[in-house]
């Protein structure tokens, strides 16, 4: 039998009570190490906006924007219609209205059938998930209560005298739709601004920034479109400050590197999943404020530019420009809401979806889209180019496909890649959409797009000139099949050839050229014919992207791009690709 003594029991329950304390002891330490690393983690430099945020934009996908003022009496452009100078606007001359007439609009601006409450409904009718409201352009009048300025639209000088904005941020975010603001740096109408007391502008704009951040409840967006030589030390801490005020703020145009994400205008931007980007346009073709009997893009228009910018991974932001009585005009209204009923259907195909797999290229026609979400595939069929719509192959195995559209589908998937074939009844005019049930994640497949049929894909390629990069942007980047490299020419070179070896004499009709900014105004398309360069085809300014050229046909193995003429600018003329094909058979 074992015996324990008094003092035994009390010296084995003093270590059991050390060794529980030690334990404490450790498991606090490490609770107060990893709460200090995960701190360290969470540390935040307020100058870029938080993933979670951007990522719950980029599911949106939608967005309206509004671009209105003054301005809208006139029937002109909002900002470029006014004269007078333009501090550091270079080659777009002056507007046509007198700065006299221009600058006291707002005495006569009276929008009595603005209705924000109507305009919020509308936005959301159409599946518009956040908006932008353009607060001021670059003409300076504020659509604001600002306490900085008279010129603004409660001016005592203002027979409207309402805070619009007020009334606008209120009604969408009632309406569970994103709060965003538009704020011109630029301002003509100011007289310090790009002045010897440009600081005391910028005192002012900065000023007018907090004033929109401070006084119109939660702001998600805030795009600041273009500059006023503020130093990038004074941008950053104007973003810090904002961000202590909106902590959930995402910056469009903030001024790279900073801004958020890209803002390509008035064109669909290339695939890109690296950075978030945003096509901002028009409802009319290429207005941005109320401007009478301009035509107004069609619905299948409109909704295929929101495929292709979804299909590319972006965001679309679609503007309208409200009448001078405030309403929102009823035919574009009316465009809005058939958005929103085809969004109703199909939108499970572009909210919260990412762009790809599937992918086209610069100098493809855009005859599908594809966007993924989970384990599906969305291919978008915007235009059939034949019998089937062949598809690159994919390291999943489709286990399941049916049309979201509606009709039946005759999916393969051989190893060569995919084919899809729907019957005439069962294609849609806007969208037949496809979807492919996959075994594993669609997020994991790279993005891929079909080669070209170009007879001068990979072919030897040499150049008269070429930028002095590191390494250089060479001859064989236009002929490489990929549309994120590029020719370049040196800045400041205004003549230059480019120049494929077919390897053979190849017959062609037919020529596409994708150029990186607009900067060539003259150009030919030459072949060597017993030892000398013949013109086949001439022409002046290229598309800003893409550029069809059709020809008759002419037999060549040397085929040259001649460049006459560039437009002098900071950017160099550059071509993405020059790809060449065969007559079709």
């Amino acid at each position: 039998m074992l015996r324990f003594d008094e003092n035994s029991i009390l010296s084995r329950r003093r270590a059991i009570a050390a060794l529980c304390v030690a334990a404490v002891a450790a498991i606090c330490t490490a609770r107060l190490a990893g709460g200090a690393e995960q701190e360290k983690k969470e540390q935040w430099d307020m100058l870029t906006a938080k993933p979670e945020v951007v990522k719950a934009w980029q599911d949106m996908r939608f967005g309206m924007f509004v671009c209105w003022g003054p301005v809208s009496l006139t029937g002109k452009n909002i900002g470029w219609s006014r004269g007078g100078k333009r501090p550091n606007v270079k080659g777009k001359g002056t507007g046509e209205i007198p700065v006299e007439i221009y600058d006291n609009l707002y005495k006569q601006f009276n929008p009595v059938k603005f209705d924000a409450q109507q305009w919020a409904q509308i936005a959301k009718d159409a599946g518009m998930k956040y908006l932008v409201f353009l607060t001021k352009h670059h003409d300076g009048f504020c659509m604001f209560d600002s306490k900085l300025t008279d010129y603004k639209i409660t001016s005592p000088l203002s027979p409207f005298g309402r805070d619009i904005t007020k009334e606008v941020a209120e009604a969408f975010r009632k309406a569970g739709i994103w709060v965003g603001f538009y704020y011109s740096p630029p301002d003509w109408h100011h007289p310090d601004y790009l002045t010897e007391n440009n600081a005391r502008y910028i005192k002012y704009y900065y000023g007018q920034i907090e004033e929109l951040c401070s006084n119109y409840g939660k702001v998600n967006l805030l795009w600041l479109d273009g500059g006023c030589r503020d130093t990038r030390k004074d941008r950053e801490g104007l973003f810090k400050r904002v961000r202590q005020l909106q902590p959930q703020m995402v910056f469009g145009r903030g001024g790279a590197p900073l801004s958020d994400y890209d803002t390509p205008e008035q064109e669909i931007g290339q695939f890109q999943t690296d950075r978030p980007w945003e096509t901002c346009m028009t409802i009319t073709e290429h207005t941005w404020s109320w401007i009478p009997d301009v035509p107004m893009w069609s619905l299948k228009h409109l909704l295929q530019t929101l495929v292709r910018v979804a299909g590319n991974d972006g965001n679309f932001l679609l503007n309208v420009g409200p009448m001078p009585d405030g309403r929102i005009n009823p035919p574009q209204a009316q465009r809005l809401r058939d958005m929103g009923r085809w969004l109703k259907r199909y939108g499970q195909s572009i909210y919260a979806t990412r762009g790809g797999p599937f992918k086209l290229s610069r100098y493809d026609a855009p005859t599908y889209a594809s966007t993924h979400k989970d384990t599906r595939i969305y291919v978008h069929i915007l235009d059939w180019p034949g019998q089937r719509l062949c598809l690159p192959p994919i390291d999943k195995k489709i286990v399941r496909s049916w049309l979201l559209t509606g009709g039946l589908a005759d999916v393969q998937q051989p190893q060569a890649g995919i084919t899809i074939a729907v019957a005439k009844e069962h294609r849609r005019d806007i969208d037949t959409i496809l979807v492919l049930e996959l075994d594993g994640p669609a997020g994991r497949i790279a993005p891929v797009s079909m080669p070209s049929k170009s007879l001068a894909r990979h072919k030897k390629a040499r150049a008269s000139n070429v930028r002095s990069n590191n390494p250089p942007p060479g001859p064989d980047k236009a002929f490489d099949d990929d549309d994120t490299t590029r020719w370049a020419m040196d800045k400041g070179t205004t003549q230059a050839w480019l120049e494929v070896d077919l390897g053979k004499p190849c017959t062609i009709s037919r020529a596409v050229i994708c150029q990186y900014i607009s900067r060539v105004r003259q150009y030919e398309l030459q072949r060597k014919v017993d030892g000398k360069w013949q013109a086949f085809h001439r022409g002046t300014q290229l598309d800003r992207h893409r550029e069809v050229l059709d020809f008759k046909p002419v037999t060549a193995r040397y085929v040259r791009l001649n460049v006459l003429r560039v437009l002098q600018n900071i950017y160099p003329a550059s071509i993405w690709e020059f790809q060449l094909f065969a007559p079709e058979e």
